[in-house]
This record gives C-alpha cells, structure tokens and sequence, in this order.
C-alpha cells in the first residue's frame, strides 16, 4: 500500500533527461498542428465543440459511466437528462468555464480549481455535499470503501493548502521555496522552469496524488490538462484533450500514476505513458479535423442550393437535430429546413428516423462516426 507523495520538484538522471527533451520536442511540434489545423477548418468551431463533447465523454468513462457521444448528442435539447448525462455536461461547462476565466486573465489557482469543482459536481453522482472544497477528512483509493484493502492512501487532509500552494507555483511556471532543493550529480531537477508539456505531464499526476476533493478528482485533474495548454499558449482552444487514449489503457494509466506515488516514485514510466499517449492523440485529433473538413467539404458539392448548404452545415454543430432546432438557429421558416434537411437525405448526406411522425430526427452519421471513432 502506497502513502502519500512527495513534493515538487521531480528528480530524474541527467541521462533520463535528456531522453525525455528529444522526445518532447517532436510531440511539441505536432500538438502545435492542431491549433493551426482547427483554425484553418471550415467548421472550426462546431468542431471544437464536438470534440470538448466527446472528451467529456471518455474523460467520465474511464471513471465508469456508460454513456456514448451518441446518446450524448440525442440528449443535448433534452430537459430532463440522466445522471450520467448531466456529469458529461458539467464536464463540457466546467472546461468552457476555465478557459473563459483563463482568457480574461485568470491563472489556475486553489479558487479557479474549487469553482470547477463546483460546476463538475452540481447535481452530479458521488459526494456533492463538499462541492467546491477540499476535503476535511482522509480518503483512499481502492476497490472498496475500506481503507485496509486501498490501493494509495493520498495525503492527510490539513496538508492540502501546503500541498496545493506547492503545484500553483509549478503550474504557473512560478519559483517556490520547495523548488530550491540541492541536486546530486548527475541528476536533473524537472521543476517550475521545464518545458510547458512536461509540467502539464507532472501537474495531472501530483494532483491526482493529492487528491484534494472527496470525490471528482480524475475528472478534474483532466480537464486541468486542457485548460493549462491553453494557459501555457501550447494552443488557442481547448483541444489537447487526452482523456480517449487514457480510456483505452486504464490500467496502465492508473498503474503508471501510482508509480509517481510514496517515498520512492518512479516518474519515468508515468512521464514517457502520458508523452505517448500525447502523440497518439495529436494524430488522433488531427485525422479527426481533416476527415470532417473533408465531409463538409464533400457535402457542399453536392448541395444545389445555398439553404441546402446552410442546413447541412448546421448539423456540424448538430449531428442529431430537428427541422425545429435548425429552424430557431437559422431564423428560416420549418417548412423550409424540412425541405432541406429532405433534400440532404435524398443526396444521401443524412439519415432520417422515419418511423417518427412529429419532431423527426435527421442524423449525420458520418461526422458521429469520425468524432466517436477511437
């Protein structure tokens, strides 16, 4: 059983080091693609928001929600939504939320961090009591709610503050007493002044490792991940979104995130994990952008009129949608977005739930597919 973290900084050899710089330096350079790709896209921002959708999506998933991008994308005009739908949600808000803050000049603090705590966990699943502050009380992390058979036990609650205060220093790139430790030969210290995606790297684990709230930890030290891109101005929006290729290897992120934990850590295996896993969603996101540019792109060929056009880039922004939603969006008559929106069927650009007679659904599966595709 493991007890507790360490401060920052991280030591690692010299030789450790420099096998981490070259490797940072090729990853740096295609997440750096990413901005100028969404930026250059035709559908820029319906994408950006597909995308933050589906990264609340796998983000709650690997904390076991069942839900899919799909049934998230059929509730969106939905009023009354599951639990699990509503944590999806508070995910999505909480991101747009920080990089809104952040955008106005805000930095990530103890304050800016309870106050996404809050919106992650309004009406949410798990302990919502002490939304918004940090725990009074030590947890664990296990298999079941005995502390004998935990995994780790994260540090003790009056130790948070010190504990925070040392991650904001090296959030923000900023110099802290704890920083200014003696280093043995040979040995490199990875603190506040290193590369903006190696600190993204170290910050998720050592706030994992702290653990300050009772419950949406995992969730929130994710999105942390986004928002300090886009602190750090690896990128403009919010896209460095990881949270999929962590789904798929969740033993080996948990495996790999415990590893940094107790008087001994080993943050090499966790570093090089979270730098892959990096890459692969660089490529991931990337080929996502350009396979929907290319649809969008596809489907403007095919469109005979400018309304034809017009719907069929809305549904961009919603895959799912209703003649009446467009109709609101665009201010064109119903009847008039039916008929496009029929059109688009009949080009074989959409599908429509013909077994419904009122409030009929069209559904632009090939964007869902690109967007969910893992």
């Amino acid at each position: 059983m493991l007890k507790g973290v360490l401060k920052l900084p991280v030591i690692v050899s010299d030789k450790e080091a420099l096998i981490i710089f070259k490797k940072l330096s090729a990853i740096n350079k295609k997440i750096g693609k990413l901005d100028v790709s969404l930026k250059k896209s035709l559908i820029n921002s319906s994408l950006l928001s597909l995308l933050m959708y589906n990264e609340s999506v796998q983000s709650t998933k690997i904390e076991g929600t069942q839900v899919t991008f799909h049934e998230i994308m059929e509730s969106q005009n939905r009023k009354n939504k599951s639990l699990e739908e509503i944590e999806v949600e508070n995910y999505r808000k909480a991101i747009k939320f920080g990089v809104n803050e952040i955008k106005e000049g805000s930095v990530i603090t103890s304050k800016l961090i309870k106050k996404l705590h809050t919106i992650l966990m309004d009406n949410a699943r798990g302990t919502t009591a002490n939304k918004g502050e940090f725990r009074k009380i030590q947890n664990h992390i296990g298999p079941d709610e005995k502390i004998e058979n935990a995994t780790y036990i994260p540090i003790n609650a009056n130790e948070i503050p010190e504990y925070m205060t040392n991650l904001e220093y090296f959030i923000n790139g900023e110099m802290h007493r704890d920083f200014q430790i003696e280093i043995q030969d040979n040995n490199t210290s990875l603190d506040h002044s290193i590369d903006s995606l190696l600190r993204i790297c170290i910050m998720h684990a050592q706030f994992e490792s702290i653990h300050p709230f009772l419950d949406g930890n995992g969730r929130l030290g994710r999105i942390l991940i986004a928002l300090m891109a886009v602190q750090e101005e690896i990128m403009d929006s919010p896209l460095f979104f990881v949270s999929e290729e962590l789904e798929k290897e969740r033993i080996r992120y948990y495996n790999s995130l415990n590893g940094t934990r107790g008087d001994d850590p080993d943050w090499i295996t966790w570093i090089h994990f979270f730098l892959n896993a990096s890459e692969r969603m660089a490529d991931k996101i990337l080929k996502k952008i350009d396979d929907s540019d290319n649809l969008a792109l596809y489907g403007l060929s095919k469109c005979k009129t400018e309304i034809q056009k017009n719907v069929w880039l809305e549904t961009f922004k919603h895959p799912i949608v209703t003649s009446n939603i467009i109709s609101k969006i665009t201010g064109n008559h119903q009847s008039t977005v039916k008929k496009a929106l029929d059109n688009l069927v009949d080009l074989g650009l959409l599908d429509k739930d013909k077994s419904m007679k009122r409030n009929v659904k069209y559904y632009n599966y090939d964007l869902l597919r690109i967007i969910s595709q893992s």
